[in-house]
């Protein structure tokens, strides 16, 4: 990827150095264009020096070819200004005693700044000062960009992800570092919390300018090869030189595109890394919902006026998940929070009827992988409430893994369908309840052949005590497995035919399934 090595000092700046000051400048046209860059300084006398000029230049003349003709004057500014010069600095001397009227006339209504020096100052001396001053930037510039470059190459040989580049690019820029893909949806961000909060606020407006022309610090580098692009990465603010900023985003792009192609799995796999940092993040509730706020908004998730509906899919690929959202056109975010569960969170309009949508999602889920559980938590209308929606979700998913394949579930799973099981779950980590399923399991748990038993018991309780069934499930005839029936009660000192007893038994189990779970 070519980069232009230009590390440039503004007219400003130049104008503030020592050499210069001693000079005593003073600006007479073109005030409002003291920013420009000044690439190089060029000395001439020449009238038409116009010619020779690439632009980005400050001349420097006395010029004593000038004197006398206006026309010639006007002309000399003209040209400059069409050369695209920086600006102009005029030695007061024996041409020109005092600033010409001609001159500072036709630059302020070119907007080229027009400086003259009140006081002898050596040309050389002044263009050393610069030049010098120039070299040292560029080779500032390059250092800098071959530091960055070794830095992530071997990030990158380490296999590290790529939050741990963008923290690194972000380090040297010292500001917001933000990646997005073709439709200006953000997938990675990387600086300081705040200052990539204040990004992701204002994002709609910033990614309608993405493609626009850069300023104020905002740089934008292209991930692409191969004749394809696929996004790009921005600095959001960046204070140093725009060359530098430049030069560095470009380093960054080489980076993020080498890391996709040893990766092999590219853009999609870090807009799954996005939705799963914004969906743990939301799970866990170590930020609060409102700050998450920008980072979904930012992630192409509609959140204004919206119903949310917070779903947790076990035994579903994520990428499936997403495919299917998409055929159906519901938006929402898909991400894997642990291993065999998948987040889903919707984001309807208010006017949608998010039963039938669920249901439709689940029924389509089920059908291309049976065996899929759809657990869901009730919409949401306020972004706040998502959290729990989400904790709600997980909670019914994870109680349905801990159930028996005895039960019949139906497409969506919530809370209600649960019963028992979830509030025993909830209440896993009780240290009471725990001490309870000890107790009463302790004749299974520590005797031989327990965990076939546990197995048995389990199938018994979950089908309401039906025997046939029992033994049908498990392969058994009826006496082999009142044989089984009638150790168990042996061993626990209960009577499985008496309802309390064996309600207590069965609360035991859930308990110590959810433990183990």
């Amino acid at each position: 990827m070519a980069t232009t090595l230009e590390p440039m000092l503004s007219v400003r700046q130049v104008l503030a150095l020592e050499r210069v000051l001693a000079g005593e400048p003073e600006v007479v046209a073109g005030a409002a264009q003291l920013d420009r860059a000044v690439r190089w300084v060029h000395v001439a006398e020449a009238p038409d020096v116009g010619v020779m000029l690439t632009g980005g230049e400050m001349v420097l003349t006395t010029g004593v070819l000038l004197a006398g003709d206006e026309g010639a004057q006007a002309e000399y500014i003209q040209s400059l200004h069409r050369a695209e010069a920086s600006a102009v600095v005029l030695g007061l001397g024996r041409a020109f005693p005092a600033p010409p009227d001609v001159m500072r006339r036709a630059a302020e209504r070119c907007g080229l700044p027009l400086v003259v020096l009140h006081r002898p100052s050596p040309f050389a001396e002044l263009t050393e000062e610069v030049q010098s001053r120039l070299v040292r930037r560029k080779f500032a510039a390059v250092s800098l960009s071959e530091a960055v470059r070794t830095s992530l190459t071997g990030l990158i040989t380490a296999g590290a992800p790529l939050q741990r580049l963008l923290d690194e690019v972000a380090q040297h820029t010292a500001c917001p570092v933000v990646v997005t893909n073709l439709a200006h949806r953000v997938l990675a961000t990387a600086g300081e919390r705040s200052a990539v909060d204040d990004v992701l606020r204002d994002w709609e407006r910033i990614a309608r300018q993405a493609g626009g022309s850069e300023g104020d610090g905002w740089i934008r580098a292209e991930l692409g090869g191969r004749g394809e692009r696929w996004g790009q990465i921005l600095l959001c603010g960046y204070r140093g030189d725009t060359a530098a900023g430049r030069l560095l985003a470009d380093r960054a792009a080489e980076a993020l595109v080498l890391h996709r192609m040893l990766a092999g799995n590219g853009v999609h796999s870090w807009e799954e890394q996005s939705a799963q940092g914004l969906l743990t993040d939301l799970v866990s509730g170590v930020v609060p919902a409102r700050q998450l706020l920008p980072r979904a908004r930012a992630a192409g998730l509609p959140v204004n006026r919206r119903t949310f509906v917070p779903l947790v899919v076990r035994d579903a690929e994520s990428d499936r998940l997403d495919r299917v959202l998409r055929l159906l056109g519901l938006p929402g975010v898909v991400a894997e929070l642990a291993e065999g569960a998948v987040a889903v969170l919707l984001s309807l309009a208010r006017d949608q009827d998010a039963a039938v949508l669920v249901a439709n999602l689940a029924a389509r889920v089920r059908s291309e992988t049976p065996g899929t559980v759809v657990a869901a938590a009730d919409p949401r209308t306020a972004w706040d409430d998502v959290p729990a929606g989400l904790r709600e979700a997980q909670h019914v998913a994870d109680a349905v893994a801990d159930s028996s394949a005895a039960l019949e579930l139906p497409d969506v799973v919530r809370l209600k369908d649960v019963h028992l099981r979830g509030l025993i779950r909830l209440l896993r980590d009780d240290p009471q309840v725990q001490s309870f399923a000890e107790r009463e399991l302790d004749g299974l748990l520590c005797g031989p052949a327990g965990d076939d038993l546990i197995t048995v018991l389990r199938t018994y309780l979950a089908t309401g005590r039906n025997k046939s069934r029992t033994a049908q499930l498990h392969h058994v005839s009826r006496p082999a497995l009142y044989r089984r029936l009638e150790a168990i009660q042996l061993r626990l000192g209960v009577d499985l035919d008496d309802f309390e007893q064996a309600a207590s038994v069965h609360i035991a189990l859930l308990a110590h399934d959810a433990q183990q779970g």
